[in-house]
């Protein structure tokens, strides 16, 4: 049987303080334990990949006030673990498109403006802290989609 990837949006958000200083966003979920990775949400029929973007942003860490940088070229699959996959059920995984933003100077982090609560906490960590601090399954799309925007001169 075929698999199926839910359309989801991820957004890489690098402080105010970029490019000066390069420190990136990470949420730690509310439903898993000691889970941080970077705002991420799924697409709505009929939308498309930035305005979800935007969408997930102001849902999830309570601002949109972000420019664009850069977004990663291609669609990017993983395949969830067993116990997100009976969670996420009828999707076995995600095909994502990423998204470079820092926050604007004037942007404030609530983290609560949500009805569904996503994370508990934040903080801005170093690329190589974010390497070491997120979750084992999403360890190789941040590392690739890290290294190319590294790569692309961007961080």
């Amino acid at each position: 049987m075929e698999k199926r990837y839910r359309p989801n949006v991820a957004a890489i958000v690098l402080s105010s303080r970029y490019p000066e200083k390069c420190e990136f966003f990470l949420g730690l979920r509310t439903d898993l334990n000691n889970v941080w990775q970077f705002p991420q949400g799924g697409i709505d029929e009929g939308e498309n990949p930035k305005d979800a973007l935007f969408r997930e942003l102001k849902e999830e860490i309570g601002t949109d006030e972000v420019e664009v940088i850069a977004a990663y070229p291609d669609w990017i699959k993983y395949d969830f673990p067993p116990v997100i996959a009976k969670k996420m059920y009828p999707f076995d995984g995600q095909t994502q498109r990423y998204f470079l933003v820092r926050l604007k100077s004037e942007a404030r982090i609530d983290l609560e403006t949500h009805e569904e609560v996503e994370f508990q906490d934040y903080k801005f960590s170093t690329y190589k802290e974010v390497l070491e601090q997120t979750t084992h399954f999403k360890k190789p799309v941040y590392k690739k989609v890290l290294g190319y925007f590294k790569k692309e001169g961007f961080i």
